[in-house]
């Protein structure tokens, strides 16, 4: 049985990402649904598990495997008038909605979903992937290529060597390269300033996706089981199991399956089978399952939303990003520094900075934030200077307007007395 679900380990087993781009709800969607999603499509699609998919009875006329194979690929169904507990438990009727058929008289509910079940679960895995696969395309890999072998190298401002080294078989770069690469991450990141806004809004998209995703799943599967799944957890919760339940409504294991055909004279038979539907007790596990986790999954969905808006009003919050940064780089980091970079960057340079934070070794992201804050204080005293100088020129240009009329006035005199004289 591992043997069938090996193709699933690689995206559910547990390992530590070194570099991050999402956060933990967005991994629910295309690490944790995917999975889950994949495994259940495996499941209904095995037979070693669970037999033949449907087994129906018919009076001998017809082979089985011609009964079987052809209420399996057209709808069986059930009789509305025979979904009756109080029947059931009387014995007037042998399984819920199954018993006399008044053909265009009886209400009937027909089934056909159970033919679509794998590859709609297959189909939805794959819409819980694609906003991750989009935004592995827009982001580009940009992290990574920063934050590349920058993890646990604090054990080299220790070493005093040039090259890099090894300790118990692991090998860690050089000082000089770990403060190379700080100056490297804090050039980039201050000529990625008007960049950057575009990777904080594609995150932002691709997690509303997410969110959207999720309640365009819902509705699907609430439409694929003919408006059956939307209750189906609270009905499930509140089942008392005595009798008829839910389940045996929505995933009937017993359907009636009508075969027609001609007889010896040329007269239509009709030949009413009883069919076993073997599946439906792995699908009605299935559904129930991702009900709850659907509802799970929204609620992780709509809460990582109100985090992005709460850190969007409190990004420049010194308070706020002093205990963020300290947590996402597992140590204290110097509150002057971080006030001072993130007072200059604007929301999407934020949430990049905070990602390279999560991504690299705490000991380089300080020297990062450093040289940040060095970086943005000599632009806002250059700046300050600029200014100043430019108040200046244009104080010197007023006063020059001003003065300029009383020198005209004076020649204007001056002028006067020589032509005319003293009056």
């Amino acid at each position: 049985m591992l043997s069938t679900f090996a193709s699933v380990r690689p995206y559910i087993k547990f390992r530590y990402d070194n570099v991050l781009i999402d956060n933990i709800a967005f991994k629910l969607h295309y690490r944790w649904t995917f999975s889950i999603l994949i495994a259940c499509t495996i499941l209904v699609s095995a037979r070693q598990y669970i037999g033949s998919h449907i087994e129906c009875i018919s009076e001998g006329a017809i082979p089985t495997r011609v009964i079987n194979t052809f209420c399996f690929f057209t709808p069986t169904y059930t009789i509305v008038n025979h979904l009756n507990e109080t029947a059931l438990n009387a014995g007037a009727v042998p399984h819920p909605g199954i018993g006399p058929d008044t053909f265009g008289k009886d209400s009937i509910k027909r089934h056909a979903y159970y033919q679509w079940v794998p590859f709609v679960l297959f189909a939805q895995a794959i819409c819980f992937y694609l906003p991750h696969a989009l935004w592995k395309h827009l982001e580009g890999g940009t992290i990574h290529a920063l934050t590349r072998g920058l993890k646990m190298v604090q054990i080299s401002k220790y070493m005093p060597t040039s090259e890099k080294f090894e300790v118990c078989g692991r090998s860690f770069p050089a000082k000089d390269t770990v403060d190379s690469s700080a100056i490297t991450i804090k050039t980039t990141f201050i000529n990625r300033l008007k960049v950057n806004k575009y990777w904080g809004s594609w995150l932002i998209l691709c997690e509303f996706l997410n969110f959207l995703n999720v309640l365009l799943q819902i509705r699907f599967a609430d439409l694929f089981l003919a408006g059956q799944f939307l209750g189906l957890g609270p009905k499930v919760v509140h089942e008392d199991w005595s009798g008829m339940d839910v389940l045996d409504i929505v995933f009937p294991k017993v359907t009636k399956c009508t075969f027609r055909k001609f007889g010896p004279s040329g007269t239509v038979q009709v030949h009413d089978s009883l069919c076993i539907m073997a599946l439906n007790v792995v699908n009605e596990k299935i559904y129930t399952f991702l009900w709850f986790w659907f509802m799970f999954l929204l609620a992780a969905s709509t809460l990582a939303l109100l985090w992005r808006l709460l850190t969007l009003f409190l990004h420049r919050s010194s308070a706020f990003n002093d205990k963020l940064f300290s947590y996402a780089c597992a140590r204290r980091v110097d509150r002057q520094d971080i006030e001072v970079v993130t007072q200059n960057c604007s929301y999407a340079n934020w949430l990049f900075l905070y990602y390279l934070a999560k991504s690299m070794d705490d000991y380089i992201f300080q020297q990062v934030l450093k040289q940040l804050a060095e970086e943005f204080c000599r632009c806002g005293r250059r700046e300050r200077q600029e200014n100043d100088a430019n108040q200046q020129t244009e104080q010197d240009e007023e006063g020059d307007s001003w003065e300029k009329p009383k020198s005209i006035d004076s020649v204007d005199s001056t002028t006067a007395e020589l032509l005319f004289g003293k009056s």
